[in-house]
């Protein structure tokens, strides 16, 4: 994180940055990868070292998920539209949760899917096709 902040931070660096008043094209590169720079050694001042004290296995299903999520959100928002896209990303999420049930990440699926619709189609009329085929 403090290596790809690092880059985005010197790349739009390249860019006029200008000021908080007139801001240039690269001032919020700038910003953002001083944030994922600052974030990344705050993450890792604060990793713990060695194994679990309490000997958990690594939580690897919700890396996995979450991971999936954003996947299908690629792949789904490219092909499929904003509803089925979001959809996917959330409930694949909310399955790394292993208090979770399918029903649950179901509900919280369509609840976020209908928000980020209203939010981005109906309330800003953003350019999002609620469907896509191709």
């Amino acid at each position: 994180m403090v290596l790809l902040g690092t880059a985005v931070g010197v790349q739009g660096a390249g860019y006029h940055v200008g000021s908080l008043t007139h801001m240039g094209a690269g001032f919020m590169p700038v910003v953002y990868g001083t944030l994922m720079v600052v974030v990344g050694l705050l993450i890792a001042a604060t990793a713990r070292r060695g194994p679990d004290p309490k000997g958990k296995p690594a939580e690897w299903r919700g890396w996995a998920c979450i991971l999936g999520g954003v996947a299908a959100f690629v792949v789904l928002g490219k092909y499929g539209g904003l509803i089925p896209a979001a959809f996917a990303s959330v409930f694949i999420s909310a399955l790394g949760d292993r208090n979770n049930t399918v029903r649950q990440a179901a509900l919280l699926g369509v609840a976020i899917t209908l928000l980020g619709w209203l939010i981005f189609s109906v309330g800003l009329s953003l350019p999002l096709q609620p469907f896509a085929w191709g």
